[in-house]
C-alpha cells in the first residue's frame, strides 16, 4: 500500500470515527454475507454503526485521537471490527450484546463473532466490565441521588421530633378522661 493512500485511508477513519470514545471490539471468523449485512442493519437501527479494520491503521488512528492503544494490544490481532455510537460504552456493549444473543439470529454469529473487549474513554476494557459500567443517564442520576441523600436525611431528623409531639397531642386530645383524672 503506497503511503498517499494510507494516509488517505489514516484521514478516512479519523473524520469517521470524530470525537468517539467509545469502541466495542470484535473479532470476526467466516461471517458470511447475509449475517453480515443483517447484524450491520439491525445495529444501524439503533445507531450503532461496525467498521472492519486494518489493525495497524486502527492503532495509528486511535493512538492519534488520544486513545490508549498499545501496539501490543490484543484487542487488534486477527480481523477486526469496531463498532461505535451510542451514548455510552455501557449502551453500546448492551446494544451489541443482545443483538448477538438474539434468539432470532440464534446460531447465526455462534463462533463468527468474538467480543474481544471495548475501550470506554478511549482506555481498553474488558467488554464484561463494559456490560457492568452505567450508561450517561445512570451516573448522572446516581451522583444527583449522592447529593440530595445528605439534605434528605437531614429534612427528616429535623421534622422527627415535632411530628412526634403533634402526633402525642392528638392522641391526648381524642383519648377519653381516665377515672384518676376525673376525681
Amino acid at each position: 500500500m503506497s503511503k498517499q493512500v494510507k494516509n488517505m485511508q489514516i484521514a478516512a477513519l479519523k473524520s469517521e470515527f470524530g470525537s468517539t470514545r467509545d469502541f466495542v471490539v470484535m473479532g470476526i471468523n467466516k461471517l458470511d454475507n447475509d449475517a453480515n449485512g443483517a447484524l450491520r442493519t439491525n445495529l444501524r437501527k439503533k445507531k450503532i454503526r461496525l467498521r472492519v479494520v486494518k489493525n495497524s491503521l486502527a492503532r495509528k488512528v486511535l493512538g492519534d485521537l488520544g486513545m490508549n492503544v498499545k501496539g501490543d494490544s490484543p484487542l487488534f490481532t486477527g480481523m477486526t471490527i469496531l463498532a461505535f455510537g451510542g451514548s455510552s460504552v455501557s449502551e453500546l456493549s448492551r446494544e451489541v450484546e443482545s443483538e448477538l444473543k438474539n434468539p432470532k439470529n440464534a446460531g447465526t454469529y455462534k463462533d463468527k463473532l468474538v467480543l474481544k473487549g471495548a475501550l470506554a474513554d478511549g482506555q481498553p476494557v474488558s467488554f464484561e466490565q463494559a456490560l457492568k459500567m452505567p450508561t450517561r443517564a445512570e451516573a448522572v442520576a446516581r451522583v444527583v441521588s449522592l447529593i440530595l441523600s445528605p439534605a434528605s436525611r437531614l429534612a427528616s431528623q429535623l421534622k422527627a421530633p415535632g411530628a412526634n409531639l403533634a402526633s402525642q397531642i392528638k392522641s391526648l386530645s381524642e383519648g377519653k378522661e381516665t377515672p384518676a383524672a376525673a376525681g
